[in-house]
């Protein structure tokens, strides 16, 4: 039997809907199964002058000035995928895709997230210490107690290495009965007593639940960076405190991580100096910023500097730390339109920016 015109035409449609229908499925699906894994991906440029944010005394004290092209920081992204997204990360070649032991170490997402919030708050203070000193203000800066960021886990770890026996946030208070003021004291400390790996010690430590001092029996380790050095086995959070002459809040949300320390540093110096720091030149930073003004490394260059292209910037300050692989990934993604420049400290970046047309800070500001 013939079959009518119409059916002899649409005999595909079944088939072909079929496949749509299966297709949409896969898509939807594969958008909400999430994999253990995580981007590295291109974030944002954005000016740190709107997030300043001064107290009536503070406003009572300085003079705001305000630029025409404020200093951007720079973020990378690092969420995780699901396994859609990770299918066209793959494609991208502005993103790195890492699995949970690249993206964590021996760490967990919430003690990462824990750490990063916290140098994000260190790298504000820092910021806020350095420009203000720079600009001529009495500060000060002390070092904390010490505590626990994340401990050093070797391979195979004794039952006492501080792997096994501290968590992050404990406070260690003491060593063999002596005191530990702040991490100065404890190298001294070391130096004094000529600790070696293997050694037992016996630390007073408060841990991160509680305010009472327990004893803690550790064995020591060698310093899996430094070969030859003895450590306690753990990575100090920073504790250092910050005396400023008024309160500067620089609004950071919910961004964790201490690499946009030399923007703010640089932003600080624009907003409280008269004239124009980067010369009306669209600059974006990044870097951390140490009380001594010197700039460190920091992850996920290549990425940022493809948010700074993004953005329109023509100059993008970097650490001169960064390895050379680092900062030819960087030039490359950045662009020909983009002058990447490294820069090992604060007095660097601003003679840089003077070079750009900027406008010297005040005659009675002060050298670091």
């Amino acid at each position: 039997m013939e079959l009518p015109p119409r059916t002899r035409h649409l005999w595909w449609a079944l088939p072909l809907l079929t496949l749509v229908w299966l297709s949409s499925l896969t898509i939807l699906v594969a958008a909400f199964v999430r994999l253990d894994l995580w981007e590295i991906a291109p974030g944002g440029a954005e000016q740190v002058l709107p997030r300043l944010e001064y107290d009536a005394e503070a406003l009572a004290m300085v003079t705001r000035h305000e630029a025409r092209e404020p200093v951007l920081f720079v973020t990378a992204l690092g969420n995780r995928l699901s396994a859609l997204d990770a299918f066209a990360a793959a494609l991208d070649p502005d993103v790195e895709v890492q699995d949970y032991e690249e993206r964590f170490g021996d760490s967990t997402p919430e003690s990462q997230r824990r750490s990063n919030f916290t140098a994000m708050v260190s790298a504000k203070q820092i910021a806020e210490y350095v420009a203000l000193a720079r600009l001529g203000y009495e500060v000060s800066l002390e070092y904390g107690e010490l505590v626990v960021d994340r401990p050093v886990c070797l391979e195979a770890p004794t039952e006492l290495q501080a792997c096994t026996q501290l968590q992050p946030g404990d406070a260690v208070t003491a060593i063999d009965g002596e005191e530990i003021t702040s991490l100065d004291r404890l190298l001294e400390i070391f130096a004094d007593r000529g600790y070696a790996p293997g050694d037992v010690v016996t630390l007073s430590v408060v841990r991160h639940t509680t305010t009472d001092a327990v004893d803690v029996r550790v064995e020591l380790i060698e310093s899996p960076d430094e070969p030859g050095r003895t450590i306690i086995g753990v990575f100090p959070a920073d504790t250092r405190r910050v005396s400023l002459p008024f309160e500067v809040d620089i609004d950071t949300d919910r961004i964790g991580g201490p690499s946009a320390g030399l923007a703010f540093t640089l932003a600080l110096l624009d907003d409280l100096s008269a004239g124009e720091l980067t010369g009306g030149v669209r600059v974006a930073a990044t870097g951390t910023i140490d009380g001594d003004g010197s700039v460190g490394a920091i992850g996920a260059l290549r990425q940022k500097a493809v948010a700074v292209r993004n953005a329109g910037a023509t100059v993008f300050l970097v650490p001169a730390a960064q390895s050379q692989d680092d900062l030819a990934a960087a030039r490359a993604a950045a662009g020909p339109r983009v002058r990447v420049e490294p820069v090992a400290t604060l007095d660097e970046a601003l003679a840089i920016l003077a070079d750009l047309g900027g406008d010297p800070l005040p005659q009675d500001a002060i050298d670091l």
